[in-house]
């Protein structure tokens, strides 16, 4: 299959019948990326700005403008997005604009089916382009969740906690912080804020710093105090040594997810049904993708506070993601809608899908003229 060949199946394929082709514009508000997509996407976004001063960047992606899009038009009502299109993105391995195609389904009332449909559409990318046993990684929220809700932990903790599943250096430093609690911070402790807001602002003046440029005394007396109140709130050891040997978990997925039960049973946490949901759907990851292996890793989650349940990655040859995808049911709300609408798609690579298959194309090219030259000299 030729490379035009190639882009057209994809281009029928996110616009098949019952599936809404979505074109959101090119120059997208960033506000929402950078509410909910964190710095990492926030350093790569390409801004700019309008005459009037109003700030815009170039699309980094198709997900939150469909989404933003489908909430306008009825949060609840059952849709079907494909997308096929450039997403700008600053990167240190390609271009800054790159084509990206996948597809979102949002609001459909049974969430298996409707994981099994973006299965069905990776499997059919795969096919497209010749990736014909792909490895894949997964992870799931849920099931972390679970074992965060079960942790004996003050509350206050437990939001903090969360906020890290994904980002591995960040979560390992704030386990040693809680394994190491800090010393009381220097300061007027014992004081009302009001009280100690006066205090700050004696010594920003007494330092020949501003009251108002930077942050105020009173915001700076409020994050001491709640500084304070962190410091004063420890973790057991157990809880910390559950969570460590909980996202160490690494492997086959099926040794994996025994791992987890039998981390479950040793500390006297019920995982039961959060497993029972985990291989249910691995399974259908296993069997929709057919993949070459399957990798659970307890501490993969993207950087991204709305994903629910299951996230995955399917990788070629040489190690690059080709396909991403997962379940996010919490996005629709945090982008304006009145409840948590179910949600879940992925996401694929063009480029690299089209580099992986020149590479198929090219091995096979070199495997042909290997045996027309052993053919000549042949007796």
């Amino acid at each position: 299959m030729t490379a035009a060949a190639r882009r057209a199946a994809l281009e029928a394929l996110v616009s098949a019948p019952g599936v809404t082709l979505a074109a959101p514009p090119i120059l997208v508000s960033p506000a929402a990326y950078f509410d909910l997509a964190g710095e990492e996407l926030g350093a790569r976004m390409i801004l700019t700005q309008g005459m009037d001063g109003s700030e815009f960047c170039l699309r980094p992606d198709f997900t939150l403008p469909i989404a933003i899009e489908h909430i306008a038009n009825g949060a609840a009502t059952p849709a079907a997005y494909g997308y096929l299109g450039p997403v700008f993105r600053q990167r240190t391995d390609g271009p800054a604009q790159f084509d990206q195609g996948g597809m979102e389904l949002l609001a459909l009332p049974d969430a298996d089916a409707a994981l099994d449909q973006v299965i069905g559409f990776a499997r059919a990318v795969a096919d497209i382009y010749g990736v014909t046993a792909p490895n894949i990684r997964i992870g799931d929220i849920d099931l972390f969740e679970t074992v965060l809700a079960a942790c004996d932990m003050p509350e206050v903790w437990r939001p903090r906690v969360r906020a890290r599943f994904g980002h591995p250096e960040a979560m390992s430093a704030l386990l040693d912080r809680l394994a190491d609690p800090r010393p009381p911070m220097a300061g007027p402790a014992g004081l009302p804020a009001n009280d100690i807001a006066d205090w700050v602002g004696e010594l920003m003046l007494t330092n020949g710093l501003s009251l108002t440029e930077s942050r105020t005394p009173e915001e700076i007396a409020a994050r001491y105090l709640e500084k304070q109140a962190l410091e004063a709130q420890h973790v057991p050891g157990p809880t910390i040594d559950l969570l460590r040997n909980y996202l160490a978990i690494s492997g086959p997925a099926d040794k994996s997810l025994a791992a987890i039960g039998a981390l479950g049973q040793s500390t006297g946490i019920d995982l039961s049904p959060a497993l029972h949901g985990a291989s249910r759907r691995v399974d259908q990851l296993r069997d929709g993708l057919k993949a070459k292996s399957i990798l659970f890793d307890a501490g993969f989650s993207p950087r991204l506070d709305y994903y629910t349940g299951i996230t995955f990655e399917v990788t070629g040859a040489g190690g690059l993601v080709l396909v991403s995808g997962g379940q996010y049911d919490r996005l629709l709300k945090r982008l304006g809608a009145s409840e948590d609408i179910p949600a879940v798609g992925c996401a694929v690579w063009v480029d690299r899908l089209e580099a992986e298959c020149e590479k198929v194309d090219a091995g096979f090219s070199q495997q042909f003229r290997d045996e027309e030259g052993s053919a000549e000299v042949r007796p």
